[in-house]
């Protein structure tokens, strides 16, 4: 096996697959990437990586003087390949049980791993359909903020996929907050339904990833979600856990509402925030046309700010984690945020707001809910 390769296609391939691979592999072949080239005309380089959980793939041009594959070290190919001098070809053949790596004036020579004990890679399921790579990569973005980190709850770690006709929806949620995001998509089967767990960090990796093109084929089958888009493609194992039933979790009226720039509110919290500790929360006083932002108290320090609003509804007095708010105003795509709150103890939304001719409208396609925190008395 012997071929040359831009450096740069090399590298991003090769970065790209390597970040999917275990930091502990629990066997060492599975901390390895995977190059093929195959008699193909034009001929290809594959770099791939797998983990019986995660499979990804990279297609990229060369000019190859012999086919055959070879397993060596993900790390280091990482290393190695984002290091080399830009703008020079690199070469790269294997002898026996060495690979050579050369570009420019550097050369590396790497022991190859057991090609022969390596995993077959999964093959892509049935093409379900496409979607928008930017609006997928930011829908996914929008919904992994709230999703949970602790593997002792597995179902909060997940982001859901709920496919109904042409009606694509994405939830995830730690228990102390939800996000919900729907866009359209274009199905294969106008008919098709289903839904599935996804694991949150892997798919939010992917979704960045695949935006090089202008759609993302989706794939379903056998307890697989593939991704495929710009020569790149990923498969990954469904989680076979119950999601939570969160549609019950969502208001269906305000009796007070508060129209906010983004901006200003979230510059707001992280200032006040800043005398917050563990047990303490920031809370929020609405009052017609003020929202006025308390937190910490005389032991440990005490601030405040008035934020003009456009207020609507009853006065009223609620606490929330500040960083759970911050990180809901950090993923909308619009300059104002509508605050929708029903009493101090249920859930609050945040809204996307449009502005139009005819004023500000909401976005329906995205809502953050965050839970309230229990105010003292």
């Amino acid at each position: 096996m012997k071929f040359r390769v831009a450096r740069e296609d090399l590298a991003d391939a090769v970065a790209w697959v390597a970040k999917s691979l275990p930091a502990r592999p629990p066997v060492p072949v599975l901390g390895g990437i995977l190059l093929t080239i195959d008699d193909a005309t034009p001929p290809v380089l594959t770099v791939a990586g797998f983990d019986y959980e995660v499979s990804t793939r990279a297609e990229v041009s060369v000019d190859a003087e012999t086919a055959g594959r070879v397993l060596v070290s993900g790390r280091l190919l990482s290393e190695i390949t984002r290091s080399l001098p830009a703008g020079k070809p690199v070469d790269i053949a294997v002898d026996g049980s060495k690979v050579t790596i050369k570009g420019g004036s550097a050369r590396f020579t790497l022991p190859t791993m057991p090609v022969e004990d390596y995993p077959a890679l999964p093959e892509l399921p049935e093409t379900s359909g496409t979607v928008d790579s930017a609006a997928f990569a930011e829908a996914v973005a929008q919904t992994v903020v709230a999703a949970g980190r602790d593997d002792a709850l597995p179902m909060t770690t997940g982001i859901r996929l709920e496919i109904e006709g042409e009606t694509l929806t994405l939830a995830a949620t730690d228990r102390f907050r939800l996000a919900l995001r729907t866009l359209s998509w274009t199905p294969t089967k106008s008919d098709l339904s289903t839904a599935l767990l996804v694991p949150a960090r892997t798919l939010s990796d992917a979704a960045k990833s695949l935006g090089g093109s202008k759609d993302v084929t989706v794939s379903l089958g056998d307890g697989l979600l593939g991704l495929q888009s710009a020569g790149r493609r990923t498969t990954v194992r469904l989680m076979d856990l119950e999601f939570v039933k969160y549609r019950s979790l969502l208001p269906n009226e305000s009796t007070t509402t508060v129209d906010v720039p983004v901006q200003d509110l979230a510059d707001a919290i992280k200032r006040v925030s800043l005398v917050t500790d563990r047990g303490h929360h920031l809370r929020l006083q609405v009052s017609d046309g003020a929202l006025t932002l308390t937190a910490g108290g005389d032991d440990e320090g005490r601030a405040e700010e008035d934020l003009p609003v456009d207020a609507d509804g009853a006065e009223l007095l609620i606490a929330f984690n500040p960083g759970y708010l911050i990180d809901g105003l950090a993923v909308l795509r619009t300059p104002k945020v509508r605050l929708a709150f029903t009493t101090p103890s249920r859930p609050a939304l945040l809204l996307q707001l449009d502005n139009s001719e005819s004023g500000d409208t909401v976005d329906e396609g995205y809502r953050y809910l965050v839970m309230p925190a229990r105010l003292p008395g």
